[in-house]
């Protein structure tokens, strides 16, 4: 699973700088910081000679790795949801769903904001976090009644199971989490 969420490495156009393609998103591209290798903590003469027990093997290379895909990183983020990928990321999931209505002028939305994130870190591989912007997508707010947000929605097989109004503390939305993680 972390290595489908895994951001894929590709070069655009003419480009020389790799760039990531959120797997979620089309729209959005980043560009990759460059790996420039570890802190120095080993002498020069200590990576140009190997240890023996790997010099024996014959075509053995060493070479510096280009980049590394953080997948934890990846699998770890609260996600954008929208009216076309409902369906697939909150109803068809396997895992216990955390989805956040918010709306981008809302205050109390933002104070939530990082309080999800947590979430999404700490129980990552447990739960799944997503977030929908009801003025991009009012249909599904509407689906559900969402009619003040913050609004936080459980949902376990596909059903909803319960949801949380308002910019409440990390300790409420913990212990709602913790209802619905199968641990």
């Amino acid at each position: 699973m972390a290595l489908e969420t895994c951001l894929r490495v590709t070069t655009v156009g003419t480009a020389t700088t790799p760039q990531c393609l959120h797997p979620f998103s089309s729209r959005q591209k980043l560009v990759c910081p460059t790996f420039r290798g570890f802190k120095k903590s080993l002498s020069k003469s200590a990576l140009s000679n190997p240890s023996p027990l790997y010099s024996s093997l014959p075509g053995i290379s060493y070479r510096k790795s280009r980049f590394i895909c953080n997948a934890r990183e990846a699998v770890n983020e609260v996600r954008v949801v929208t009216d076309s990928s409902w369906n697939n990321l909150v109803i068809a999931s396997e895992t216990p769903v955390l989805v956040e209505f918010w709306a981008p002028w809302c205050g109390p939305c933002r104070m939530i904001a990082p309080v999800i994130d947590e979430l999404a870190k700490e129980y990552a591989g447990k739960i799944v976090c997503f977030k929908l912007n009801t003025d991009d997508c009012p249909n599904i707010a509407t689906q559900y009644g969402i009619r003040s947000i913050p609004t936080v929605l459980f949902f376990k097989n596909g059903e909803k199971k319960e949801s949380v109004i308002g910019a409440v503390p990390k300790s409420t939305l913990s212990a709602t989490v913790e209802k619905y993680v199968d641990i």
